[in-house]
């Protein structure tokens, strides 16, 4: 048996960060919900070094959204993919999808953005 391909999913991360357009907006930190989708070659033992390590990854979104402001969530997710890549050898791919809550009667409004090495 053959894997064709792995990929690692931190579903809905709930986070807290200062992101928005106006000033207003980033003076309180806001719930997010963060979800990366990672793209690696499948592992061949069951080392974690030969995957992502989703509790890292979590771990570093964490701490990026719990320092500094932005303005875009699309910064926000730019900012994400590359500390994921900066810790995370394994990972070829990866997108990263950010969900605000900010429109009244809207569920949400999100931004997904595709990112490779």
């Amino acid at each position: 048996m053959t894997v064709r391909s792995c990929t690692v999913l931190v579903d809905k991360l709930e986070v807290f960060a200062r992101v928005g357009v106006p000033q207003a907006e980033r003076a309180h930190p806001q719930r997010l919900l963060i979800s990366a989708t990672l793209h690696v070659s499948a592992p061949t033992n069951d080392e974690v070094s030969d995957t992502a390590d989703y509790a890292a990854v979590s771990e570093s979104i964490r701490t990026l959204c719990a320092h500094g402001e932005r303005k875009l969530i699309e910064t926000l997710a730019r900012d994400c993919a590359q500390t994921i890549f900066d810790t995370q050898p394994a990972v070829q791919s990866l997108s990263v999808t950010i969900h605000k809550f900010i429109i009244p009667g809207a569920a949400s409004v999100a931004v997904q953005l595709d990112f490779c090495r």
